[in-house]
């Protein structure tokens, strides 16, 4: 399930940006970032809609069936955009952002439904949620490669063109994946109590509770430098500053994956010894370094593929930390939409800020196609910073976790935590 899950996303994400460029739809800054912007519509609406279905009243594998599907169809259909403009007499970035949006609409609560069916069947979430995750970390690997084929030998507006493939790998993965989910084990809805309708509503009131106030900022700001990676690792690799080869940018970003295959596998021990807070100051810490070596090691193309590896930190200490944190937080029937109130962070407001703030900021400081890295980087690095400043400072978390809303009957007493 993770292995078709996460290799759906990886497959188009990091090509995604040159293809709407100048040498492909030649989208302008602010239509980039709308298209950009589809993760983040989808985990807003998910949060109100899709996650009250999931947690609720729709079991969560056939969910699963239905939204890939439909979300297949739909990012298959961005490899024929420009047929299909011009066919209904619609413009190119409207035929492209509406197919996206649909996509996204259906495959972003799909990534908290995921998680909630690995966590309904697992015995100990600490020590096999890291293993069971590492499953998308392979897939966005695979993803990778046959794109590699595709560009192989190609440059400039030829490999532009031919990343639109990119759209066929997702497509296909995602038709795969929702035949696959009819044999996921069945994960019935949990039924709300009388008076307890909105699974979102309830999840949002335990950030009544400092210590995961904190966690939702800094999630925020770590989903902004997280999600802004992506957006400028791209073309910053395939600048005349490091010259990889537009074949292997995919591959060089995919060692950051094979890094958090290692860094998955070890993260039940390293939460035991150093306890949710460490853990996760280390994963923001990665992003500082990572940025702060494109900064000041431009040129240097060994050290820059090097760095990659550190991705596998910011991953797997950071959100994969996060995501079994929060099934420890909140109760069986709104543990999906906790994860969704999270993800409206990673997938959503953060992944919608990365967009509007690091394209225009990039395109700022770009003069004569000659990009000021230095300057651009520093930006996340020092976000980085003062995300694991704010972690390291206000965020203590019980030294055990359980919910009061699973051991009381009555569902009006407010939700609190105890130990």
């Amino acid at each position: 399930m993770m292995v078709l899950e996460f290799a759906i996303w990886g497959a188009w994400l990091p090509l995604i940006w040159g293809y709407m460029g100048e040498d492909g739809l030649a989208f302008t800054e602010s239509q980039i970032a709308w298209v950009g912007s589809a993760f983040a519509i989808a985990s807003i609406v998910g949060i109100f809609f899709s996650s009250q279905f999931a947690d609720r009243t729709f079991a969560a594998e056939k969910f699963m069936a239905v939204s890939h599907l439909v979300g297949g169809l739909a990012i298959l259909g961005l490899y024929w955009a420009r047929e299909i403009a011009a066919a209904t007499g619609l413009g190119v970035f409207p035929v492209f952002f509406g197919l996206m949006l649909v996509h996204s609409l259906l495959y972003v609560p799909t990534i908290s439904v995921s998680n909630s069916i690995a966590f309904t069947h697992m015995q100990d979430a600490q020590k096999e949620f890291g293993l069971v995750r590492m499953g998308g970390t392979i897939g966005w690997i695979l993803a990778a490669w046959p794109l590699y084929f595709v560009l192989q030998g190609k440059e400039g507006a030829e490999a532009v063109a031919a990343s639109r493939n990119i759209f066929l790998v997702a497509g296909i993965t995602s038709l795969a994946l929702a035949a696959y989910s009819l044999s996921l084990p069945h994960t019935p809805p949990k039924r709300a109590a009388a008076g307890d309708g909105l699974a979102w509503l309830k999840a949002a009131k335990f950030l009544a509770h400092p210590f995961l106030l904190v966690l939702f900022v800094v999630t925020f700001i770590d989903a902004v430098i997280h999600n802004g990676y992506f957006v400028m690792a791209g073309d910053f690799l395939k600048s005349k500053t490091v010259g990889i080869k537009p074949e292997w940018i995919m591959p060089v970003m995919s060692i950051g994956q094979v890094a958090e295959i290692a860094t998955m596998a070890v993260l039940g021990g390293v939460l035991a010894r150093l306890g949710w807070k460490t853990t996760m100051i280390l994963g923001i810490l990665g992003h500082a370094a990572r940025f702060a070596v494109f900064a000041f090691l431009p040129q240097n193309q060994a050290v820059i593929i090097a760095v990659q590896v550190l991705h596998g930190i910011c991953y797997a200490f950071f959100f994969a930390t996060l995501y079994i944190f929060i099934d420890a937080a909140f109760p069986k029937d709104v543990r999906s939409s906790a994860q969704s109130l999270f993800n409206l962070l990673v997938l959503g407001l953060g992944d919608l800020a990365a967009k509007w703030l690091f394209i225009p900021l990039q395109g700022r400081l770009t003069v004569d196609k000659v990009v000021d890295y230095k300057t651009l980087f520093l930006v996340p690095t020092f976000m980085a910073l003062a995300a694991a400043a704010l972690l390291a400072i206000a965020f203590w978390p019980p030294k055990s976790l359980a919910t009061a809303a699973e051991t009381e009957d009555d569902p009006e007493t407010e939700p609190q935590l105890v130990t």
